[in-house]
């Protein structure tokens, strides 16, 4: 089984950014404790960031046939962007939306999620755990949904 993990802008940050938020692990070391995480569980992880909207967006598009799922953390992303909306919306790959912080206790803008939507599930709040949780939600969703 193989599994991408996304990653949205400034997340290559992790670790100097607003670690009272974010928490002081970068996204390197959350990355390596994912793919031992998967490695347990039989799961390849691909990990990618990007800052650019489109480029994202491309990722996506290119992961049916590759991928059996998606982990994805489209950070500002998750309020503001319609074409990754779509773009979960127009394959048929199951993804899980991933936040580090606990995106309810934040500020009003940061409430609406256009990508939670076009996702199984949403993991908020556990810091890099967060990614570990939604690995094992996926990973339970595409056992009971596969054909």
């Amino acid at each position: 089984m193989r599994v991408l993990a996304l990653h949205g802008p400034n997340l290559n940050l992790l670790g100097k950014r607003e670690p009272g938020i974010y928490g002081a692990e970068t996204l390197e070391q959350i990355v390596e404790q994912l793919k031992a995480f998967a490695r347990e569980r039989g799961v390849e992880i691909d990990s990618f960031q990007s800052n650019e909207e489109g480029v994202l967006v491309t990722r996506i598009g290119e992961a049916p046939g590759t991928y059996d799922g998606i982990l994805f953390n489209p950070a500002a992303y998750t309020h503001t962007s319609v074409a990754l909306r779509d773009a979960l919306m127009a394959v048929d790959v199951p993804c899980v939306e991933v936040h580090l912080s606990h995106v309810p206790s934040r500020e009003d803008f940061r409430q609406k999620s256009l990508t939670a939507p076009a996702c199984i599930g949403v993991v908020t709040g556990f810091g890099g755990a967060s990614y570990r949780l939604a690995l094992d939600g996926l990973l339970d969703y595409i056992r009971k949904n596969s054909k």
